[in-house]
């Protein structure tokens, strides 16, 4: 081969190679206008934010027709955590129509306290108190109160909910959430959070949060209804 044939095979060569160094340049710089472009607008944080009102009204629905307490549960990441995991919210259903954790305490606090006032009224005769302890037909007023608030609580164990319409789901990377609900002074923004679906055909009053930067949809939840409006910016709390 004579010097100018292989001089214009190593031309062709360079050529080729630096062809495909453009190429890979070309590709990283389109992903990462991809990925600048999609926390600039938002687009899965909006997504997700249009999921989760399909969801929520979905658990309404659930609720009112199976004649159970429903709930959402949000497992939420911390964001200011130095490895922030996913977000993830899951539905769960009740045995039967229960009240929300905070009105069961304090049903079973009231519960408790008529039968100590009782207790302490029937001490007062010595002869029904003997009654009641020796008798074998009436049980004792502490089984009584043991057996009702393990029928409560039975009542008011949740289990997982699934349907084609409300799966379990984990959020996009770098997309968080936050919940505030009627009983809260702030929003929850990590750990766990709950909303509250009933039978009787009304929910919570509350805002869900769904972030992406600096892009926040909220979820604004009406407790009649269940209907849920999606704002494009962060609604303050209600305060009353």
């Amino acid at each position: 081969m004579s010097g100018l044939a292989r001089s214009r095979a190593r031309e062709r060569g360079f050529t080729l190679i630096e062809v495909s160094i453009s190429l890979g340049i070309a590709a990283v710089l389109f992903a990462a206008v991809t990925l600048s472009i999609g926390s600039i607008t938002g687009a899965k944080a909006k997504a997700s934010a249009a999921e989760l009102a399909g969801t929520i009204r979905s658990l309404y629905d659930t609720a009112a027709l199976s004649g159970k307490t429903c709930r959402l549960v949000f497992e939420l990441a911390d964001p200011k955590a130095e490895e922030e995991g996913p977000t993830r919210y899951r539905a769960e259903c009740a045995a039967g129509n229960v009240t929300t954790a905070r009105d069961r305490d304090t049903m079973l606090r009231d519960e408790a306290r008529e039968q100590e006032d009782a207790k302490r009224n029937q001490s007062r005769s010595d002869t029904r108190r003997n009654y009641a302890r020796d008798s074998d037909d009436e049980p004792g007023l502490d089984e009584i109160l043991a057996q009702e608030e393990g029928r409560v609580e039975n009542a008011a164990r949740f289990s997982a909910f699934t349907a084609e319409e409300i799966k379990p789901r984990e959020l996009p990377s770098g997309v968080t959430v936050s919940v505030w609900t009627r009983h809260q002074r702030e929003t929850v923004e990590k750990g766990v959070a709950y909303l509250y679906f009933f039978p009787q055909g009304y929910t919570e009053k509350a805002q869900v949060y769904v972030r992406q930067g600096d892009n926040v949809w909220t979820l604004a939840v009406s407790p009649l209804t269940g209907k849920v409006e999606i704002v494009g910016e962060a609604l303050e709390v209600p305060r009353s």
